[in-house]
């Protein structure tokens, strides 16, 4: 007899979001945290879309500003916004608190949590785990161990991922319209972009992906924050560092008595590398399929899983990875060029009406439907890129 029915790599949200899925349906399960401390430190924007409400529990206490709006900025300052008035369109979280506050529920529900335990090797044929000190064996093993995931390592090649870095800042002034988080594009960190995230009229978390290392990240932050007259004087209260995965299209999730769920699987949306919404999605799918295949005794039921994150998730990745394509092969003019022309023809109203953070074939489809894109884009370039 195993000592658990699922054992889970990484207490990250999205495995604690699973373990405790993965609990209530009866389960026994563990999971291994290599840190000393939940969600710390923290790697991410903390910007999650409305539909987080949807998908998962969000306490009040953990959220840090509500966004109505956002604005894009082209390399030369050309603006255009949109807002949602009904209700917000995204949220700022306490990230940390809301890992740790994830965990806590988990283990309210009967998971059992253990800090400071690196996995160092797996079988993914006899569910065996080994530890520093010991082994421990499960009757299926779940990696949410980010986006270098030892589990992943066992049966697909090295993850793609990009750096990112951030700043926390504050102006000790009213600087900031905390309704609007702000988007800078720009070529030369494409298809990466520059981001800053209000959490109050004058702090705002301010960061950037792209494939540089940390130290040009870093200068390329310094360099946009002495460029702002708003911002020169600002205090760096932290700074922060990670990776974002990419979304890898062939990635296996599923291999023996193994799964991927979250960053390990890839599960990102190509276009932001935001994955938490997805990940919680697949959570709740993955929880229901692994207590099929444990109740039933047949581990080849894991195999719906991959299929079942394909059949809800392959239309919409695939149009963002060609959006992600279409950004980045824009020159600074042609993104000066291209938002101009978007402003003029009033895109701010489409993105207003049909944008989404999560869901963005809707806009897609409606600004192709409209025209637009053949208005804003050489044809060619359109024509290669989205096969139209």
């Amino acid at each position: 007899m195993k000592d658990y029915d699922v054992a889970v790599i990484g207490a990250g949200p999205v495995g604690c979001t699973f373990a405790r899925y993965a609990a209530e349906k009866g389960l026994k399960v563990a999971i291994f945290e290599k840190k000393t401390e939940v969600g710390v430190p923290l790697q991410c924007a903390g910007l999650l879309g409305n539909k987080i409400k949807d998908v998962n529990i969000v306490p009040d206490e953990v959220i840090l500003n509500e966004i109505y709006g956002a604005c894009l900025y082209s390399p030369s300052n050309t603006m255009i916004s949109m807002k949602k008035k009904e209700k917000p369109l995204a949220y700022v979280l306490d990230r940390v608190a809301y890992d740790k506050f994830l965990a806590q529920i988990a283990v309210d529900k009967g998971v059992e949590l253990f800090l400071n335990h690196r996995v160092n090797d797996v079988d993914l044929k006899t569910g065996e785990i080994y530890l520093k000190d010991k082994k421990i064996t499960a009757e299926i093993i779940v990696g949410t161990d980010g986006p270098s995931s030892l589990l992943s390592k066992k049966f697909n090649s090295e993850s793609k991922a990009t750096p990112a870095a951030q700043l926390l800042i504050d102006t000790g002034k009213d600087t900031f319209d905390d309704d609007y988080f702000q988007v800078n594009v720009n070529a030369e960190i494409s298809p990466g972009f520059l981001w800053t995230i209000p959490l109050s009229k004058s702090t705002a978390r301010m960061g950037l992906f792209a494939d540089y290392d940390y130290k040009t990240l870093s200068e390329i932050l310094n360099k946009y924050l002495e460029s702002d007259e708003r911002l020169k004087d600002a205090k760096i209260l932290k700074k922060y560092y990670g990776m974002i995965p990419l979304y890898e299209s062939k990635k296996d999730i599923v291999k023996d008595r193994a799964i991927l769920i979250g960053d390990s699987a890839s599960q990102v949306k190509p276009t932001t590398g935001g994955g938490l919404i997805i990940g919680f999605k697949c959570a709740k799918i993955a929880a229901e399929i692994v207590y099929n295949a444990i109740s039933s005794k047949n581990i080849k039921i894991l195999k719906d899983y991959q299929k079942q994150y394909k059949k809800m998730y392959k239309n919409e990745l695939k149009m963002q990875l060609k959006v992600q394509k279409t950004y980045k092969s824009l020159s600074n003019e042609d993104l000066d060029s291209v938002i101009l022309k978007l402003k003029e023809k009033e895109i701010g109203r489409i993105v207003s009406e049909y944008g989404d953070l999560d869901s963005q074939s809707p806009l897609m489809k409606e600004i192709i439907k409209s025209g637009l894109l053949f208005s804003v884009l050489p044809k060619l370039l359109s024509r290669n890129i989205f096969g139209l």
